[in-house]
């Protein structure tokens, strides 16, 4: 790894380089975009600025590494921050030197942005309270960071199709997606894993195929070899729109990708594959101070608690970091983990320790709703078609004006175009960004998708029922919440009863 490590430093005075022939305007946005992606950066809209993502594994954020962001946060006035549905940080609206230069010096503190984007293997994905949550299977997160580092060996040593992501879940709640990802490990009861491979949202969104139950934890390196080479051999290499692995289920079929992964898993068997494991067992005592509320969460350790803070549309306030960190800094044990919903979870934290953090997050979301999930939209996204966030922040506004209960509305999710970073597929109500002609004029627009589920044994992607005007969407939730509140009960309850209520509503907003 340390050999791996020496040569990602090294080739930063390639993207260096790079970065400062697309800034002179020698070097085209679409070429940056191939290069600089595998670097974990893309130039925003406009190609004036960039951004960046840190890759955290797991959504693991100790805290010598949330010292790290917050002191660049401030060190490089950035304006901006994101936490993404796939467990990382992202800086915007950096200049050509900040960009290079936080990423030089995240290398001191373990954080790599090789692969953070382009095609290659991205941030491994886990339960976000794995190790502390009361009911899991067992701790996935040491072997979602044995198995990123694997896969970080595969960066300068494989061209695949495209990118590739991986998730491991702790329990049925299945938060990181596991069950349609490219490579999902499932935890069972029993200590063991069912691997699931080729599925994903985005366009043409798949189901995953499962290809082995109860594997030994210690055997998840040849699933992944296995992955990777499967990839290799079928993966499309002519067409990008069909290069991702789910599209070898339509090439192959499912049963054939089947059959064709498990001819490979039995050829990488025949290496040898070490797994090194890196336990981090809990071992703070909790207090005596017991504490209950919305954001609260009682950990399997007695005594112990974690702490959600969700941000509007995962964007905190740039200051927010170093304020948790000035809160944290001498707790014993605390560390931050970034949930696939754009949260921030404050683990190990004692009863006292709890209402300082409890404090520092007062700005958190105040209810079900406003924790709803969006991408970070078309103002900076390249290949965005909506500002999803300013579409986001309008609904608020509104809906703030009529101060519903909390769960009368659901937790939506929003993506700017078809690849799906909101999430949208798998939303109770999610919308894609998009246009429509309505009476000759080009109108911003949200195909509108409904009863969405990523919850294992109930997974299903929503329903397309039409495309909604953006400027009508502040509208139609007030509307929906004045129904759903004038039968005094929540939307899940009021959804379940009577799907056509809804349908009835939507209709009037729908074209």
């Amino acid at each position: 790894m340390e050999r791996l490590l020496q040569e990602f430093k090294e080739d930063l005075a390639e993207f260096r380089e790079m970065t400062k022939k697309f800034y002179a305007g020698e070097v085209s946005q679409k070429e940056y975009k191939g290069f600089s992606g595998g670097f974990g950066s893309y130039a925003q809209r406009g190609g004036k600025v960039s951004m960046l993502r840190l890759r955290l594994p797991g959504g693991r954020l100790t805290k010598e590494k949330l010292k790290f962001v917050a002191d660049a946060i401030k060190e490089y006035d950035v304006k901006k921050v994101h936490f993404t549905t796939c467990q990382t940080i992202q800086l915007h609206d950096l200049s050509e030197q900040d960009v290079y230069e936080i990423m030089e010096k995240a290398f001191d503190v373990g954080i790599i942005t090789r692969g953070g984007g382009g095609d290659f293997p991205r941030n491994v994905m886990v339960s976000p309270l794995s190790g502390v949550e009361e009911g899991e299977y067992f701790d996935v997160l040491p072997y979602a960071e044995a198995a990123s580092d694997y896969l970080l060996g595969f960066i300068k040593t494989v061209k695949m199709p495209r990118k590739l992501k991986v998730g491991f879940s702790n329990s049925s709640a299945n938060e990181t997606h596991v069950t349609f990802r490219d490579l999902g490990f499932a935890a069972r009861p029993d200590g063991t894993f069912d691997v699931y491979s080729a599925g994903g949202l985005g366009r043409n969104p798949l189901m995953g195929v499962r290809v082995a139950e109860h594997v030994q934890p210690s055997e998840i390196l040849y699933y992944i070899k296995a992955m990777v080479e499967t990839f290799l051999a079928h993966g499309n290499y002519e067409n990008r729109g069909k290069a991702r692995t789910r599209y070898m289920q339509e090439s192959l079929g499912a049963e054939g990708y089947r059959a064709a992964f498990l001819e490979m898993l039995e050829k990488v068997k025949r290496e040898e594959l070490t797994l090194e494991v890196r336990e981090n067992p809990v071992k703070k005592q909790g207090g005596s101070t017991r504490i209950s509320g919305r954001r609260m969460i009682s950990q399997k350790q007695n005594g112990l608690y974690a702490v959600r803070y969700h941000p509007v549309g995962g964007v905190p306030e740039v200051t927010k970091l170093a304020e948790i960190y000035a809160v944290v800094e001498h707790m014993e044990d605390v560390e931050l983990r970034i949930g696939p919903d754009e949260e921030v979870y404050v683990i190990n934290l004692t009863g006292e320790e709890a209402e300082q953090v409890l404090a520092v997050t007062a700005d958190s979301a105040e209810n079900l709703f406003e924790t709803s999930v969006s991408c970070i939209g078309s103002k900076i996204c390249q290949i965005g078609l909506r500002d999803s966030q300013g579409a986001l922040r309008a609904i608020f506004d509104e809906v703030r004006k009529h101060h519903f209960a909390d769960g009368v509305l659901p937790r939506i999710h929003i993506s700017g175009c078809t690849s799906s970073c909101g999430t949208h597929q798998i939303g109770t109500l999610g919308f894609q960004g998009g246009v429509k002609r309505v009476n000759d004029v080009t109108e911003p627009a949200f195909t509108f998708y409904v009863n969405g589920s990523d919850r294992e044994g109930d997974e299903r992607f929503g329903e397309q029922w039409g495309m909604m005007l953006q400027k009508d969407m502040p509208a139609f939730f007030v509307e929906l919440g004045n129904a759903v509140e004038a039968e005094n009960t929540t939307f899940e309850k009021w959804f379940a009863e009577e799907p056509g209520r809804l349908k009835a509503i939507a209709e009037k907003y729908l074209h």
